[in-house]
């Protein structure tokens, strides 16, 4: 199985992508992290069957509706919520399968009324959202939350897991990841220890926090499954072309599409000239030379009003060339994806 943990700085919240057997889930979505998170997919080679919402959030919007649009991924949220546009409404005891492994979704209510805990089939991991984080414990002060009900949900359900178990939360305000249910047993101060009921309720009653920046906008539109009232336009396309933003923020653009608009684009060839009448690679006719080692200083030769698209013998060099010209004030700029090599495997005219 794949684990990857993500983080938006914004809200301090971690997305989780779980993944086996060719097919994944993810875990907590951000709305503004969407073109990262589906190009992380897609560089993975994996199906998205389902986004999965531990509740309706108040600090930021999910980007579960944006997941499904462009993916075509389920949407999984808590039934109580009554969120509009859920394909599953999840409750206790249900079972999210994906590849070969399942998530059981637990009932964990007090931060919320709402909130899930989803476990991994082998119970070795947790995905707590907001209720238990590392060392701490999810508000209880606003969306019928309750801090008895939240006591009971870490001591009756996450704590009764085996103690090795490692606890994924919602967030983290100090850089921390990951914990387990034994550390959190035993250090957590707020639930931990010999602490009892009152104890956590009285701890938890006297927080003082203000509430999330975001809370108006964001619990409308997670209870609609983060549908935007009119779609926007995907921003990991820009207007020229179906340019992606790979999983490392760097524009790309299919080789296929490009042969097909050759007229509508200035092809940049970064490589040295010794390079261009390569026998076996060869050059697309009519692009531009500039090396990459002169292209800081030369930019200025390239067309402002004109979609540039960079090449190289594998698409690295080019794409540390859209870097350069994305610097010099050029932005329709973006990546021949997989250079020389997969133009010439897609049989795409080359002169040599």
């Amino acid at each position: 199985m794949q684990l990857r943990q993500l983080f938006d700085r914004g809200s301090s919240t971690y997305t989780y992508l779980l993944a086996s057997d060719g097919e994944a889930v993810l875990i907590d979505p951000v709305y503004e992290q969407h073109a990262r998170d589906a190009a992380l997919v897609r560089e993975l080679g994996v199906t998205l069957v389902s986004t999965l919402d531990t509740h309706a959030h108040a600090d930021h919007v999910t980007g579960a509706w944006l997941m499904k649009n462009a993916l075509g991924s389920r949407i999984g949220v808590e039934a109580a919520t009554g969120a509009q546009g859920m394909d599953d409404a999840l409750e206790d005891g249900a079972r999210v399968a994906f590849g070969s492994r399942e998530l059981l979704v637990r009932s964990t209510p007090g931060h919320t009324d709402g909130c899930l805990t989803f476990i991994l089939d082998d119970e070795s991991m947790a995905f707590t959202g907001d209720c238990l984080m590392i060392r701490g414990a999810g508000r209880t002060d606003f969306q019928q939350g309750s801090a008895a009900a939240l006591f009971r949900s870490i001591k009756d359900v996450i704590f009764a897991l085996p103690e090795t178990c490692l606890i994924y939360p919602g967030h983290d305000y100090s850089g921390r990841t990951v914990t387990t249910v034994d550390e959190e047993r035993r250090h957590n101060p707020r639930v931990g220890g010999n602490a009892n009921e009152t104890d956590f309720v009285g701890y938890m009653n006297n927080l003082g926090l203000p509430h999330p920046k975001q809370i108006a906008i964001a619990v409308p539109a997670n209870l609609q499954c983060g549908k935007p009232e009119e779609p926007p336009t995907p921003a990991q396309c820009d207007a020229w072309g179906p340019v992606v933003r790979s999983y490392a923020n760097l524009p790309e653009i299919d080789p296929e599409w490009v042969g097909r608009h050759l007229d509508d684009v200035e092809l940049l060839d970064v490589r040295e000239a010794s390079e261009l009448n390569d026998e076996e690679l060869g050059h697309i006719a009519g692009a531009r030379h500039i090396p990459i080692g002169e292209l800081a200083a030369r930019a200025s030769e390239l067309p402002k009003g004109r979609p540039i698209v960079v090449v190289c013998r594998s698409g690295k060099r080019s794409a540390q060339g859209t870097v350069i010209l994305r610097r010099a004030g050029l932005t329709s700029v973006a990546n021949l994806k997989g250079g020389m090599i997969n133009w010439a495997a897609l049989s795409l005219p080359i002169e040599r």
